[in-house]
């Protein structure tokens, strides 16, 4: 006989959320601009450090007299996990906001996702002895994983992110159709668009006025705009401090958990994106915490890390395919 899961349920409440902003277009919009001033209305509300990760050639430091953060130089290679380490020094360093200026390269730049694949396919084929467009599909796997694991990881994390991509102009092309203009798209994996609270596109000469509505289909699959930030992010107007802290008090929540209550929430945490939650609220409490309700956040902490990071193990340990895929050309070299 199987036994019966058994649930519970309370009523719903909105709770503390790490935002997760987005900042598309090509270079002449205000993103780095845009992006720092966002970042510093946003520690009014949450404190910490702001950290920009900076992939082009340190130009966030244009702005080092009218902003005060701390400079990552970030150079080649580009991959995933170079990043991941990147944006794990900041965490490890105090940060309360991460500027990632720019995340395209994680996609295109030297050592990133697509150069990735091009190794794969060529290591691939030649284990298998198949040609190099057998091995396309099954060389995806490790360049995936591994953008996975850094989204995964930034979800959980206990820190505000403002993710700057570069944008290109696409086109759609169907056989025997007219190409069909796309707009400005983000050279980006499509995960992490999806995973962005907001995302804002600014077009060339924008100065720092997003483009919150498009007749371009591309354009307007990405831009992201909730109906609650509506108000916050109005139409025609710069993205600047003020809006930063609006957006910081909204994922504040309406709820300010005891420390109690934020200790029993650990115990039954398993997902990355509650774990990040339960880390800001976690910050938001310690200064008022005694030493010994220190200790027991920490260890609920510990304990709840240590859940989600072997759920995530688990979910990347899937191996990738031993063998060449059947297909008719697999031995005809």
């Amino acid at each position: 006989m199987t036994r019966a899961r058994s649930f519970e349920d309370k009523a719903a409440v909105r709770e503390r959320v790490p935002l997760l902003i987005g900042l598309t277009g090509p270079s002449g919009g205000g993103k780095t601009l845009s992006a720092l001033r966002l970042a510093t209305g946003i520690q009014r509300v949450t404190g910490g450090d702001i950290f920009v990760v900076d992939t082009e050639a340190r130009r966030a430091l244009h702005y080092a007299d009218r902003f005060r953060f701390r400079h990552v130089d970030f150079g080649a290679p580009f991959s995933s996990l170079d990043y991941l380490a990147a944006i794990e020094h900041c965490v490890n360093r105090g940060a309360g906001v991460i500027v990632v200026d720019s995340t395209s390269h994680e996609h295109e730049g030297p050592g990133g996702m697509l150069e990735f694949h091009e190794r794969e396919v060529k290591r691939i084929s030649e284990l298998w002895r198949v040609k190099p467009a057998v091995a396309q599909l099954p060389a995806w796997h490790a360049p995936k994983r591994d953008r996975r694991k850094l989204i995964n990881t930034v979800l959980q994390l206990p820190c505000n992110f403002i993710f700057c991509f570069r944008g290109k102009e696409k086109m759609k092309i169907k056989k025997g159709e007219d190409p069909v203009e796309m707009g400005y798209m983000a050279i980006a994996g499509d995960e992490f668009i999806f995973e962005m609270t907001i995302n804002a596109l600014l077009l060339p000469g924008a100065n720092g006025v997003p483009t919150w509505s498009s007749k371009e289909e591309g354009e307007r699959q990405q831009i992201k705009r909730p109906g609650w930030a509506a108000s916050q992010l109005p139409d025609g107007e710069q993205l600047n401090e003020a809006m930063g802290e609006s957006l910081a008090r909204w994922a504040a929540g309406n709820v300010v958990r005891g420390i109690g209550e934020l200790i029993d929430a650990y115990a039954i945490c398993t997902t990355p994106s509650a774990l990040g939650s339960l880390e800001v609220e976690r910050r938001g409490l310690w200064s008022r915490a005694t030493k010994d309700e220190k200790e027991q956040l920490k260890a609920a902490a510990d304990l709840a890390k240590a859940r989600v990071n072997d759920a995530l193990a688990v979910a990347e340990s899937e191996p990738a395919p031993a063998t060449p895929p059947a297909t008719d050309d697999a031995n005809d070299l």
